[in-house]
Protein backbone atom coordinates (compact mmCIF):
# COMPACT_ATOMS: atom_id res chain seq x y z
CA UNK A 1 0.00 0.00 0.00
CA UNK A 2 2.93 2.39 1.26
CA UNK A 3 4.65 1.88 -2.35
CA UNK A 4 1.49 2.26 -4.29
CA UNK A 5 0.79 6.07 -2.60
CA UNK A 6 4.31 6.77 -3.49
CA UNK A 7 3.62 5.96 -7.10
CA UNK A 8 0.32 8.08 -7.42
CA UNK A 9 1.93 11.42 -8.22
CA UNK A 10 3.24 9.63 -11.38
CA UNK A 11 0.49 7.34 -11.95
CA UNK A 12 -1.59 11.34 -11.98
CA UNK A 13 1.25 12.67 -13.74
CA UNK A 14 0.89 10.04 -16.75
CA UNK A 15 -2.31 10.40 -16.85
CA UNK A 16 -2.68 13.85 -17.41
CA UNK A 17 -0.09 13.68 -20.27
CA UNK A 18 -2.36 10.75 -22.25
CA UNK A 19 -5.18 12.89 -21.34
CA UNK A 20 -4.03 15.18 -23.73
CA UNK A 21 -3.68 12.06 -26.31
CA UNK A 22 -7.54 10.96 -25.19
CA UNK A 23 -8.42 14.56 -26.04
CA UNK A 24 -7.26 14.29 -29.60
CA UNK A 25 -8.88 10.71 -29.30
CA UNK A 26 -12.37 12.06 -28.52
CA UNK A 27 -12.45 14.68 -31.50
CA UNK A 28 -11.80 11.75 -34.28
CA UNK A 29 -13.95 8.84 -32.32
CA UNK A 30 -16.38 10.96 -31.22
CA UNK A 31 -17.21 14.01 -33.03
CA UNK A 32 -15.97 12.69 -36.45
CA UNK A 33 -16.91 9.03 -35.67
CA UNK A 34 -13.24 7.85 -37.41
CA UNK A 35 -11.54 5.36 -35.59
CA UNK A 36 -8.09 6.80 -36.58
CA UNK A 37 -5.04 4.41 -36.24
CA UNK A 38 -2.57 7.63 -36.82
CA UNK A 39 -2.22 8.30 -33.31
CA UNK A 40 0.05 5.22 -32.72
CA UNK A 41 2.70 6.87 -34.56
CA UNK A 42 1.95 10.91 -34.27
CA UNK A 43 2.45 10.05 -30.38
CA UNK A 44 6.15 9.10 -31.09
CA UNK A 45 6.73 11.84 -33.81
CA UNK A 46 5.89 14.37 -31.21
CA UNK A 47 8.39 12.86 -29.14
CA UNK A 48 11.01 12.23 -31.21
CA UNK A 49 10.76 15.71 -32.95
CA UNK A 50 10.55 17.49 -29.57
CA UNK A 51 13.75 15.52 -28.44
CA UNK A 52 15.76 16.16 -31.08
CA UNK A 53 15.20 19.77 -31.46
CA UNK A 54 15.16 20.26 -27.85
CA UNK A 55 18.12 18.26 -27.18
CA UNK A 56 20.06 20.20 -30.03
CA UNK A 57 19.40 23.86 -27.88
CA UNK A 58 16.23 24.52 -28.89
CA UNK A 59 13.82 26.48 -26.73
CA UNK A 60 11.71 24.75 -25.44
CA UNK A 61 8.48 26.10 -26.42
CA UNK A 62 9.64 26.25 -30.07
CA UNK A 63 10.37 22.50 -29.56
CA UNK A 64 6.77 21.76 -28.47
CA UNK A 65 5.02 24.03 -31.16
CA UNK A 66 7.57 22.02 -33.77
CA UNK A 67 6.12 19.02 -32.36
CA UNK A 68 2.38 20.17 -32.68
CA UNK A 69 3.19 20.90 -36.46
CA UNK A 70 4.47 17.60 -37.19
CA UNK A 71 1.53 16.05 -35.64
CA UNK A 72 -0.66 17.98 -37.68
CA UNK A 73 1.15 17.36 -40.63
CA UNK A 74 0.45 13.22 -39.59
CA UNK A 75 -3.22 14.34 -39.42
CA UNK A 76 -3.60 15.67 -43.11
CA UNK A 77 -1.49 12.65 -44.40
CA UNK A 78 -4.40 10.82 -43.43
CA UNK A 79 -7.23 12.65 -44.13
CA UNK A 80 -5.70 13.63 -47.64
CA UNK A 81 -5.38 9.58 -48.23
CA UNK A 82 -8.82 9.26 -46.71
CA UNK A 83 -10.46 12.59 -48.92
CA UNK A 84 -8.45 12.56 -51.66
CA UNK A 85 -7.85 8.71 -52.71
CA UNK A 86 -10.63 7.29 -50.97
CA UNK A 87 -9.03 4.90 -48.37
CA UNK A 88 -11.30 4.50 -46.08
CA UNK A 89 -9.75 6.09 -42.54
CA UNK A 90 -8.75 3.38 -40.56
CA UNK A 91 -6.63 2.13 -43.14
CA UNK A 92 -5.85 5.26 -44.21
CA UNK A 93 -4.60 5.62 -40.30
CA UNK A 94 -3.17 2.25 -40.32
CA UNK A 95 -0.69 3.52 -43.77
CA UNK A 96 0.12 6.75 -42.41
CA UNK A 97 1.02 4.70 -39.36
CA UNK A 98 3.25 2.19 -41.28
CA UNK A 99 5.02 5.26 -42.91
CA UNK A 100 5.86 6.62 -39.49
CA UNK A 101 7.39 4.32 -38.22
CA UNK A 102 10.56 5.13 -40.82
CA UNK A 103 9.79 8.87 -40.49
CA UNK A 104 10.47 8.63 -36.79
CA UNK A 105 13.22 6.48 -36.74
CA UNK A 106 14.74 9.38 -39.45
CA UNK A 107 14.12 12.02 -36.88
CA UNK A 108 15.91 10.01 -34.19
CA UNK A 109 18.67 9.45 -36.63
CA UNK A 110 18.04 5.79 -36.90
CA UNK A 111 18.37 5.19 -33.48
CA UNK A 112 15.55 3.79 -31.69
CA UNK A 113 15.73 5.24 -28.35
CA UNK A 114 16.75 9.11 -27.87
CA UNK A 115 17.76 10.76 -24.66
CA UNK A 116 17.89 14.06 -23.34
CA UNK A 117 20.93 15.11 -21.44
CA UNK A 118 19.41 16.03 -18.43
CA UNK A 119 22.71 16.31 -16.59
CA UNK A 120 23.55 19.36 -18.12
CA UNK A 121 22.11 22.32 -16.11
CA UNK A 122 20.90 24.03 -18.94
CA UNK A 123 18.81 21.71 -20.05
CA UNK A 124 17.29 20.67 -16.77
CA UNK A 125 16.47 24.50 -16.07
CA UNK A 126 14.47 24.47 -19.51
CA UNK A 127 12.49 21.28 -18.81
CA UNK A 128 8.86 21.92 -18.06
CA UNK A 129 7.96 18.75 -16.95
CA UNK A 130 10.64 16.01 -15.68
CA UNK A 131 11.21 13.10 -13.44
CA UNK A 132 13.63 15.07 -11.57
CA UNK A 133 11.20 17.37 -10.34
CA UNK A 134 8.91 15.03 -8.55
CA UNK A 135 11.89 14.02 -7.06
CA UNK A 136 12.72 17.91 -6.08
CA UNK A 137 9.93 18.83 -5.30
CA UNK A 138 9.58 15.86 -2.49
CA UNK A 139 12.35 17.03 -1.19
CA UNK A 140 11.87 20.73 -1.02
CA UNK A 141 14.52 21.86 -3.42
CA UNK A 142 11.74 22.81 -6.21
CA UNK A 143 8.65 24.38 -6.15
CA UNK A 144 5.14 23.15 -6.85
CA UNK A 145 4.47 24.99 -9.69
CA UNK A 146 7.37 22.90 -11.21
CA UNK A 147 5.78 19.48 -10.30
CA UNK A 148 4.16 17.56 -13.48
CA UNK A 149 0.84 17.65 -12.33
CA UNK A 150 0.83 21.48 -11.84
CA UNK A 151 2.20 21.57 -15.67
CA UNK A 152 0.51 19.56 -17.46
CA UNK A 153 -2.78 20.74 -15.18
CA UNK A 154 -2.02 23.96 -16.61
CA UNK A 155 -1.62 22.64 -20.41
CA UNK A 156 -4.85 20.35 -20.07
CA UNK A 157 -6.87 23.69 -18.66
CA UNK A 158 -5.61 25.92 -21.76
CA UNK A 159 -6.22 22.99 -24.15
CA UNK A 160 -9.86 22.26 -23.15
CA UNK A 161 -10.31 26.06 -23.13
CA UNK A 162 -9.12 26.01 -26.89
CA UNK A 163 -11.53 23.62 -28.21
CA UNK A 164 -14.40 24.93 -26.15
CA UNK A 165 -13.76 28.25 -28.03
CA UNK A 166 -13.20 26.52 -31.22
CA UNK A 167 -15.69 23.94 -31.45
CA UNK A 168 -18.37 27.41 -30.77
CA UNK A 169 -17.51 28.88 -33.91
CA UNK A 170 -19.21 28.53 -37.37
CA UNK A 171 -16.20 26.29 -38.52
CA UNK A 172 -16.12 24.11 -35.08
CA UNK A 173 -19.69 23.54 -35.42
CA UNK A 174 -19.42 22.46 -39.14
CA UNK A 175 -16.97 20.00 -38.21
CA UNK A 176 -19.11 18.05 -35.46
CA UNK A 177 -22.34 18.41 -37.87
CA UNK A 178 -20.13 16.70 -40.14
CA UNK A 179 -19.63 13.94 -37.92
CA UNK A 180 -23.15 13.93 -36.50
CA UNK A 181 -24.71 13.76 -40.15
CA UNK A 182 -22.33 13.45 -43.14
CA UNK A 183 -24.88 13.74 -45.62
CA UNK A 184 -27.33 16.32 -43.85
CA UNK A 185 -24.09 18.52 -43.27
CA UNK A 186 -23.11 17.83 -46.92
CA UNK A 187 -26.74 19.14 -47.89
CA UNK A 188 -26.29 22.14 -45.90
CA UNK A 189 -23.49 23.39 -48.37
CA UNK A 190 -20.75 22.04 -45.45
CA UNK A 191 -17.59 20.61 -47.55
CA UNK A 192 -17.17 17.59 -45.26
CA UNK A 193 -13.81 16.45 -46.93
CA UNK A 194 -12.47 19.65 -45.55
CA UNK A 195 -13.66 19.13 -41.83
CA UNK A 196 -12.61 15.58 -41.89
CA UNK A 197 -8.88 16.56 -42.84
CA UNK A 198 -9.30 19.32 -40.54
CA UNK A 199 -10.43 17.25 -37.51
CA UNK A 200 -7.60 14.48 -38.37
CA UNK A 201 -4.74 17.65 -38.12
CA UNK A 202 -6.44 18.54 -34.73
CA UNK A 203 -7.00 15.48 -33.13
CA UNK A 204 -3.05 14.21 -33.95
CA UNK A 205 -1.51 17.61 -33.42
CA UNK A 206 -2.70 17.36 -29.77
CA UNK A 207 -1.41 13.32 -29.82
CA UNK A 208 1.91 14.57 -30.77
CA UNK A 209 1.97 17.48 -28.22
CA UNK A 210 0.89 14.87 -25.78
CA UNK A 211 4.24 12.73 -26.87
CA UNK A 212 6.24 15.70 -26.75
CA UNK A 213 5.07 16.36 -22.75
CA UNK A 214 5.75 12.57 -22.38
CA UNK A 215 9.32 12.51 -23.62
CA UNK A 216 10.17 15.32 -21.09
CA UNK A 217 8.43 13.63 -18.49
CA UNK A 218 10.75 10.79 -19.01
CA UNK A 219 13.84 12.76 -20.88
CA UNK A 220 13.54 10.65 -23.39
CA UNK A 221 11.54 9.66 -27.00
CA UNK A 222 11.79 6.30 -28.06
CA UNK A 223 10.33 4.47 -31.35
CA UNK A 224 7.81 2.05 -29.77
CA UNK A 225 6.42 5.25 -27.27
CA UNK A 226 3.05 5.16 -29.01
CA UNK A 227 2.54 1.13 -29.56
CA UNK A 228 -0.97 0.70 -28.03
CA UNK A 229 -1.99 4.70 -27.80
CA UNK A 230 -4.94 4.21 -29.57
CA UNK A 231 -6.36 2.13 -26.97
CA UNK A 232 -5.69 3.93 -23.96
CA UNK A 233 -6.72 6.61 -25.66
CA UNK A 234 -9.97 5.44 -26.26
CA UNK A 235 -10.23 3.70 -22.68
CA UNK A 236 -9.98 6.88 -21.48
CA UNK A 237 -13.00 8.16 -23.82
CA UNK A 238 -14.64 4.84 -22.52
CA UNK A 239 -14.32 5.65 -18.99
CA UNK A 240 -14.92 9.04 -18.63
CA UNK A 241 -18.36 8.67 -20.26
CA UNK A 242 -19.33 5.56 -18.42
CA UNK A 243 -18.65 7.93 -14.70
CA UNK A 244 -19.50 11.41 -16.22
CA UNK A 245 -21.87 10.65 -19.04
CA UNK A 246 -24.77 11.75 -16.92
CA UNK A 247 -22.99 14.56 -14.85
CA UNK A 248 -21.11 16.24 -17.70
CA UNK A 249 -23.02 17.64 -20.56
CA UNK A 250 -21.12 20.73 -21.24
CA UNK A 251 -18.73 19.94 -23.95
CA UNK A 252 -15.82 21.43 -22.00
CA UNK A 253 -16.38 19.36 -18.93
CA UNK A 254 -16.90 15.98 -21.61
CA UNK A 255 -13.05 17.15 -22.62
CA UNK A 256 -12.25 17.45 -18.76
CA UNK A 257 -14.11 13.72 -18.21
CA UNK A 258 -11.49 12.27 -20.93
CA UNK A 259 -8.90 13.71 -19.07
CA UNK A 260 -10.00 11.92 -15.77
CA UNK A 261 -10.86 9.15 -17.70
CA UNK A 262 -7.14 8.52 -18.24
CA UNK A 263 -5.97 9.51 -14.76
CA UNK A 264 -8.66 6.97 -13.09
CA UNK A 265 -6.97 4.45 -15.94
CA UNK A 266 -3.18 4.95 -15.14
CA UNK A 267 -4.34 4.68 -11.38
CA UNK A 268 -5.87 1.49 -11.95
CA UNK A 269 -2.69 0.29 -13.54
CA UNK A 270 -0.63 1.31 -10.92
CA UNK A 271 -2.64 -0.28 -8.12
CA UNK A 272 -2.74 -3.65 -9.65
CA UNK A 273 0.48 -3.41 -10.60
CA UNK A 274 1.77 -2.51 -7.01
CA UNK A 275 -0.86 -4.19 -4.94
CA UNK A 276 -0.69 -7.76 -6.28
CA UNK A 277 3.01 -7.73 -7.34
CA UNK A 278 2.60 -8.41 -10.47
CA UNK A 279 5.23 -8.72 -12.86
CA UNK A 280 5.51 -5.96 -14.72
CA UNK A 281 6.53 -8.12 -18.05
CA UNK A 282 2.55 -8.40 -18.02
CA UNK A 283 2.04 -5.04 -17.70
CA UNK A 284 0.41 -5.07 -21.55
CA UNK A 285 -1.66 -8.04 -20.64
CA UNK A 286 -2.94 -6.38 -17.66
CA UNK A 287 -3.78 -3.07 -19.76
CA UNK A 288 -5.81 -5.17 -21.97
CA UNK A 289 -7.88 -7.02 -19.65
CA UNK A 290 -8.38 -3.07 -18.03
CA UNK A 291 -9.25 -1.66 -21.28
CA UNK A 292 -11.72 -4.72 -22.51
CA UNK A 293 -13.63 -4.07 -18.79
CA UNK A 294 -14.23 -0.66 -19.19
CA UNK A 295 -15.35 -1.39 -22.96
CA UNK A 296 -17.54 -3.91 -21.40
CA UNK A 297 -19.06 -1.66 -18.71
CA UNK A 298 -21.45 0.27 -21.40
CA UNK A 299 -22.60 -2.93 -22.79
CA UNK A 300 -23.67 -4.70 -19.64
CA UNK A 301 -24.87 -1.39 -18.15
CA UNK A 302 -27.27 -1.24 -21.40
CA UNK A 303 -28.72 -5.17 -21.03
CA UNK A 304 -28.96 -4.81 -17.07
CA UNK A 305 -31.08 -1.77 -17.18
CA UNK A 306 -33.20 -2.06 -20.60
CA UNK A 307 -36.44 -2.27 -19.35
CA UNK A 308 -38.50 -5.65 -20.49
CA UNK A 309 -41.14 -5.55 -23.70
CA UNK A 310 -44.34 -6.46 -24.08
CA UNK A 311 -45.91 -8.30 -27.11
CA UNK A 312 -48.69 -9.94 -26.89
CA UNK A 313 -49.91 -9.88 -23.22
CA UNK A 314 -45.98 -11.15 -22.49
CA UNK A 315 -42.79 -9.72 -21.40
CA UNK A 316 -39.76 -10.17 -23.18
CA UNK A 317 -36.69 -8.93 -22.08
Amino acid sequence: MISFIGTLPGAISQGLIWGIMAIGVYITYQILDIADLTVDGSFCTGGAVFVVLFGSGANVWLALFAALLAGMATGIATGLLHTVCGIPAILAGILTQLGLWSINLAIMGMKANVAINVTNPENLDKLLVSLRFVQDVAKGTRPFTRHPIFVVGLFTIATIAVLYWFFGTELGASLRATGANQNMARAQGIHTERNKVLGLMLSNGLVAFSGALLSQYQSFADASMGKGAIVIGLAAVIIGQVLFSKLFHNFALRLLAVSIGSMIYYVVIQAVVSLSGIDTNYLKLISAVIVAIFLAIPYWKARSFSKPVKKGGKVHA
